[in-house]
């Protein structure tokens, strides 16, 4: 039986710096494509009802490079995707507090009243806890912090706030929230405001939030010495597919993962060529960027270790104990290391033809 034509591939990323991402900004993964006719589309720009899919993964021809909460989210409910990689990337993730409280470090969150984003507001029932992206950070950033000194969820005063990142999983433009619309996101205002002691945020935009409204730092995760403190959405980042792509288009999928290994090299090798890419991805001013992901080289490469691997299961118990997933699942049954495999071997051979 003939193999189905491809005539376009999709991939979608998160705001944050990512392999796909930079390959794409590169121009790479077009040049890559076109002579087979293959049209590259990304969700982020595609202003379309498609945009929904990069938070339930229903477009088989899809390539998805994003938070996790949302990728554990949709295997929990059912979807047919696998886990072919995963990145680590530190991106700033703080503990903002006010000049005024005196808190100035993990210990001193102990008995404060820290913000907890509600559940989020989604059109689409199944999709509300996986999509309550706010409250999913902002919980499992508090719980590392915390554990870093010693104490427990317990031992802070959770403060409920209004979810202020609407209709998600819906248009388009709601796929990133554009540095104008920090707050969407972050509740900074019910820090400013005195409504809580503490908040958590993560990136380069909320960097440069948080200068604007006179926060200060009172814990850098990216700081605390172990990496279980600093699990969270993006750390690790996973790469899934569909499992239509991996079953019809396999040798497509492993094509465009050798591109972002091509581009992950190059981040690597020209770190200082990175900063208007990572300011267009991220939504962040160059100070910010700059911050925010000094060590970007180090974490972009894909990888299934076992390190990232008991990193992304601590996760996916996290987010099953604390309700944002409709069931559990075993995360062997998930992962498919083929890919990333064949696509490390086509990289190398194309570093070899490009050197002789």
């Amino acid at each position: 039986m003939a193999t189905p034509t491809l005539d376009e591939l999709w991939f979608t990323r998160c705001p944050v710096p990512t392999a796909t991402g930079i390959a794409w900004k590169l121009g790479w993964l077009t040049e890559e494509f076109a002579a087979d006719g293959i049209a590259l589309r990304t969700l982020q720009e595609s202003g379309s009802e498609l945009a929904r899919h990069h938070y339930d993964h229903r477009l088989p021809t899809l390539i998805r490079e994003g938070g996790n909460m949302l990728s554990i989210a949709a295997r929990a409910q059912g979807e047919p995707t696998k886990l072919i990689g995963l990145t680590w990337i530190e991106e700033s993730q703080l503990i903002l507090t006010r000049p005024d409280t005196g808190i100035a470090s993990a210990a001193d969150l102990k008995g404060r009243r820290l913000a907890l984003p509600g559940w989020s507001h989604n059109h689409i029932p199944s999709h509300v806890r996986g999509t309550s992206i706010a409250r999913g950070m902002s919980l499992a950033g508090y719980k590392g912090a915390l554990a870093f000194a010693g104490f427990t969820l317990d031992d802070v005063d959770l403060v409920e706030v209004p979810d202020r990142l609407r209709n998600i999983g819906g248009a388009g433009r709601d796929l990133a929230p554009r540095r104008s619309g920090l707050n969407r996101l972050w509740p900074i205002e019910a820090l400013v405001s005195g409504h809580v002691d503490a908040i958590y945020v993560k990136g380069a935009s909320a960097l440069d939030g948080a200068r604007d409204a006179g926060l200060t730092v009172a814990v850098d995760l990216d700081a605390l010495p172990d990496r279980r403190f600093r699990v969270n959405n993006g750390t690790p980042r996973p790469i899934t597919v569909h499992q239509h792509l991996l079953d019809e288009h396999c040798d497509v999928l492993v094509r465009f993962l050798a591109v972002t290994l091509r581009a992950a090299d190059w981040v690597k090798a020209e770190p200082g060529k990175l900063g208007a890419i990572l300011e267009f991805e991220t939504e962040g001013s160059p100070a910010a960027v700059d911050q925010a992901y000094r060590h970007l080289h180090q974490g972009l490469h894909p990888t299934l270790d076992a390190e990232r691997l008991s990193l992304f299961e601590q996760q996916k118990k996290f987010l099953f104990t604390h309700g944002f997933l409709d069931s559990d699942f075993a995360l062997a049954d998930w992962i498919d290391p083929q890919p990333l495999e064949a696509a490390r071997a086509l990289a190398a051979q194309h570093a070899i033809s490009e050197a002789a």
